[in-house]
C-alpha cells in the first residue's frame, strides 16, 4: 500500500495558501530549498505537476488544485480533531453523512433530515441515496453516518448496525384530475381495473401493496414499475397512472405534482428507520431526527 507523506502534503498546503516558497519559509520556519525539494518529491510520488510558475508566483495546476482541496479538508478536520479534545468550539459545522435508500420517498427524506438543519451549533450535510445494501456497506465503514430506510437491517446482512424506528404512515392514493375524479365514488373497488404505478418487486412498499390488493380482490391495472420514488412520482405527475404516497404529505405531494387525492389506505403503512452503528444514538444530528421523527410522521392529517 502506498502512503502519503503528511509532511510533504503540508509543505505544498501551506505554499499555496501563502503563494510563494518565501512566505511559505516563514509560516513554517524552513529553509526554501527544504520546502522547494520536498514538493518536487511529492510531485514525482503523485506523477503531476502541483505549480506553474506565474511570474514571481507560484500558481496551482488543475492536479494542484484537486490536491488543495484534498489537503484542506485533511489539515482542517486535524485542526477540528485538536479543538474537538480540548473542549474548544471548532467554528466549523458538523459534518453529517447520511445515505437515504431509494424507496424512501424524497419529501419524506427531507422532512426527516429537516431537524438536523435547525441545531444550534451548524450542520454540512452530505447526502446520497441508493440501494439499501451498498449504503449499509457505506455505513460499516464508516463513509457514513446515518442510513435511513423503509425497513430494519435484516439478520442477512452481515453489518454490525442497529436499527431505529422512526415512525410510520399510512398511504394516499393520488393521481391527476382526469384519473382520479372517477375512482373518488366507490373507492377503493374502484381501483380494480384502474392505471396503477408502483414499485418494483422486492420493494416493501410493493409487498405491502400486492397484499392489500390480493385481501381485498383487486387488480389494478399496472401501467409501471418503477425502483426510484421520485421517478415514480413524475410518472404520476404526467398522468401515466394512480400512485400511493405517504398521507402525511398529502399538501405537499398535491401542491408540488399538481395531483389531486383519490383516496386513502390506512392499513398500507410505510414505516421508517434511523440505522446506524450505535446501539444508542450519539451524533447530535441524529438524535435530533429521532426526536422529531414520530411526531412528523404521526402528524393529523387533513381531513
Amino acid at each position: 500500500m502506498e502512503w502519503l507523506n503528511y509532511h510533504h502534503l503540508l509543505y505544498f498546503w501551506t505554499v499555496a495558501r501563502e503563494g510563494t516558497i518565501a512566505r511559505a519559509s516563514e509560516e513554517l520556519r524552513l529553509a526554501q530549498p527544504t520546502i522547494s525539494g520536498q514538493i518536487r518529491v511529492l510531485e514525482d510520488q503523485l506523477g503531476e505537476k502541483l505549480f506553474q510558475r506565474s511570474g514571481r508566483n507560484l500558481v496551482l495546476t488543475d492536479m494542484g488544485r484537486l490536491v488543495y482541496r484534498y489537503a484542506d479538508d485533511i489539515f482542517g478536520l486535524g485542526r477540528e480533531l485538536m479543538d474537538t479534545l480540548k473542549d474548544r468550539p471548532t467554528g466549523r459545522p458538523v459534518r453529517f453523512q447520511v445515505g437515504v435508500a431509494d424507496e424512501v420517498t424524497k419529501i419524506i427524506a427531507y422532512r426527516l433530515l429537516e431537524p438536523a438543519m435547525r441545531l444550534p451549533q451548524p450542520v454540512h450535510i452530505v447526502c446520497r441515496d441508493g440501494a439499501p445494501e451498498r449504503l449499509l456497506t457505506d455505513l460499516a465503514t464508516h463513509a457514513l453516518d446515518l442510513v435511513i430506510a423503509d425497513t430494519p437491517i435484516s439478520p442477512a446482512i452481515k453489518v454490525k448496525a442497529f436499527s431505529h424506528p422512526l415512525g410510520e404512515t399510512p398511504v394516499t392514493v393520488f393521481g391527476t384530475a382526469k384519473l382520479a375524479q372517477p375512482r373518488r365514488k366507490n373507492f377503493p373497488r374502484s381501483l380494480d381495473g384502474a392505471p396503477f404505478l408502483v414499485p418494483t418487486i422486492g420493494k416493501t412498499l410493493r409487498r405491502t401493496l400486492d397484499h392489500y390488493f390480493e385481501q381485498h380482490g383487486l387488480r389494478p391495472r399496472i401501467v409501471a414499475e418503477l425502483d426510484d420514488s421520485a421517478l415514480l412520482t413524475t410518472f404520476g405527475q404526467a398522468g401515466a397512472g394512480l400512485f400511493v404516497a405517504p398521507t402525511v404529505l398529502e399538501k405537499e405531494v398535491t401542491r408540488q405534482f399538481g395531483v389531486t387525492i383519490v383516496g386513502r389506505l390506512d392499513s398500507v403503512r410505510e414505516r421508517y428507520f434511523a440505522i446506524s452503528v450505535e446501539r444508542r444514538l450519539k451524533h447530535p444530528a441524529v438524535v435530533a431526527i429521532s426526536e422529531a421523527a414520530n411526531e412528523m410522521l404521526t402528524a393529523k392529517r387533513p381531513r
